[in-house]
């Protein structure tokens, strides 16, 4: 049996959503939590776009990847996400960030639908 639980993203921080979302795609808030084993539950994060940042927090968080290669790591601003992909995918960021890094994340992750 499938949960859909749904968090409203408007004027909140979006650390505090990334962390909400985390937690229920984890199944910790239920009661047959269990590390290793993937929970039936799908989490809806909307109003995306209402959420509450600043304007320095846009342009002074930076996000790096690496490539592997010299010089190749690249850097990007929440300004310039929030540009080309919308806070749509800053959100899904701050989740990513905060699941484990397992085997799991990635169903996890397909667990997860965010809308402006």
């Amino acid at each position: 049996m499938t949960t859909t639980k749904t968090i409203d993203a408007t004027n909140k921080k979006l650390g505090r959503i990334a962390s909400e979302a985390a937690n229920l795609l984890m199944g910790k808030d239920m009661v047959t939590f269990a590390r290793h084993i993937l929970t039936d539950v799908k989490v809806e994060v909307t109003n995306a776009g209402k959420i509450n940042i600043d304007d320095t927090k846009k342009r002074s968080k930076i996000y790096q990847r690496y490539s592997g290669y010299p010089g190749g790591r690249k850097e990007i601003t929440l300004e310039k996400i929030e540009e080309k992909k919308g806070m749509k995918e800053a959100v899904k960021i701050a989740i990513r960030g905060m699941l484990p890094n397992n085997k799991l994340r990635a169903k996890m992750l397909k667990n997860l639908t965010i809308t402006d």
